[in-house]
């Protein structure tokens, strides 16, 4: 089983077990660990917003608006200005969310909303992208405002999109916005991102056009200094990824049509990029620089000094 260790000085301060499933035109290619089950959480967001864009009878909305659509963004101000935007062009408005208010991610605009006296709303929860196409597509179906109930008629459609796509039954639970998400093997996961993959390739569907808006526009899917843009920016060619809570990490490789899954069993994300720089080093080594010095392997203290550092281990 591969281990991800956390190592300050000469002391490993952590140590988590992670798996990781490699898939490409319906065959696995590489395994790393065990076969584990988890749940999809936000790395399902390019298939639900897939879903949406369908019932809404694919609008012509821009490209960063997709990626908006798919993200788990940090509520930075162009985070918000553009999933208000999103709304209005529904004729809808953000009291229409239902996601739930959280403080931005993004410290600084957390810190300069209650500077100036503001609140925090539903369009700074990191998922108002997904939800803002969600209300749309129930207002345009004349289904229930109220979108998030399993058996609301579009969790019905996108449930049957995730069997379709992974080809495996997901157990239901409520994700951390209220919508449901997906239990599944992670090979399962793997295979939709692979079908991700293979559209990005083609570039001409509507699951391709998601892929490719997020991997234009990495900061809308994500935010300043987070581990999504990390990924894409580091990479030498076009891919698509994105985080889950939990531990769990997807990639789409347009280029080789191969779907990444990964999961850090305890959870931590803080490991993720060990095991990201681990398995793309190996299947996609023409793109993924071999250098060390990537800032997300570090371990740094509150004024910069490097401690420590994540390091991957086998047992």
């Amino acid at each position: 089983m591969p281990v991800i260790e956390q190592v300050r000085a000469t002391s490993v301060e952590s140590v988590h077990p992670w798996s990781a499933v490699a898939l490409a035109h319906g065959h696995v290619v590489r395994q790393w660990g065990e076969p584990v089950a988890t749940t999809w959480r936000s790395a399902a967001k390019p298939v639900q917003l897939d879903v949406s864009l369908s019932v809404l009878g694919d609008p012509p909305v821009p490209m960063p608006w997709l990626a908006l659509g798919a993200a788990s963004h940090s509520g930075e101000p162009v985070h918000t200005q553009m999933a208000a935007e999103i709304l209005k062009y529904f004729h809808l408005e953000p009291a229409n969310l239902r996601c739930g208010t959280h403080p931005p991610a993004h410290t600084p605009s957390a810190e300069a909303i209650l500077r100036a006296g503001g609140h925090f709303t539903d369009l700074h929860n990191n998922c108002s992208g997904k939800h803002a196409f969600m209300v749309a597509a129930a207002q345009h179906a004349g289904w229930p405002l109220d979108y998030r109930p399993e058996l609301h008629p579009l969790q019905l459609r996108i449930r049957q999109r995730v069997v379709d796509l992974c080809q495996a039954e997901p157990v239901l639970s409520v994700d951390g916005c209220g919508v449901p998400t997906f239990s599944l093997p992670l090979a399962a996961i793997a295979r939709a991102w692979s079908e991700i993959a293979a559209a990005m390739h083609a570039g001409d569907t509507r699951l391709g056009r998601i892929g490719l808006a997020m991997a234009a526009h990495p900061e809308l899917t994500s935010g300043t200094d987070r581990l999504d843009l990390a990924v894409v920016r580091r990479a030498r060619l076009p891919l698509a990824v994105k985080v889950g809570a939990g531990g769990v990490f997807c990639i789409a490789l347009p280029d080789v049509q191969v779907g990444l899954a990964i999961k850090i069993h305890s959870g931590a994300a803080e490991a993720l990029p060990v095991a990201i720089d681990a398995v793309l080093a190996e299947i996609w080594p023409q793109a993924w620089p071999a250098e060390t010095g990537w800032q997300p392997l570090e371990v740094r203290n509150v004024v910069g000094r490097l401690v420590g550092g994540w390091q991957a281990r086998a047992v």
